[in-house]
């Protein structure tokens, strides 16, 4: 009996780092979208070759998370990432 109770709590202390990153990526994915748009509007000069890259990176980016997996959350995370930095380098 405490051999297994020791197995749960050691299966469990290991598991929940995991699903705490799998929340930050998507908080993190949720937060860079946000500064994505911020960013579209607080720099309407940007060429229209800039902006159609940046839709479309934006628009794969969300595609990623709509997949729902940790995977997703993090393709997004770099994705936004992307985005954000082409809009600060025009």
């Amino acid at each position: 009996m405490k051999h297994a109770l020791l197995t749960g709590l050691l299966l469990t202390a290991f598991a929940l780092p995991f699903a705490a990153s799998a929340n930050d990526d998507n908080s993190q994915c949720q937060i860079n979208l946000s500064k994505v748009r911020d960013a579209k509007v607080a720099k309407p000069n940007l060429s229209d070759a800039v902006r159609s890259d940046v839709d479309t990176t934006v628009h794969r980016a969300e595609s990623a998370l709509a997949r729902h997996n940790d995977d997703g959350a993090r393709e997004c995370v770099s994705l936004t990432q992307q985005a954000l930095q082409k809009i600060q380098s025009n």
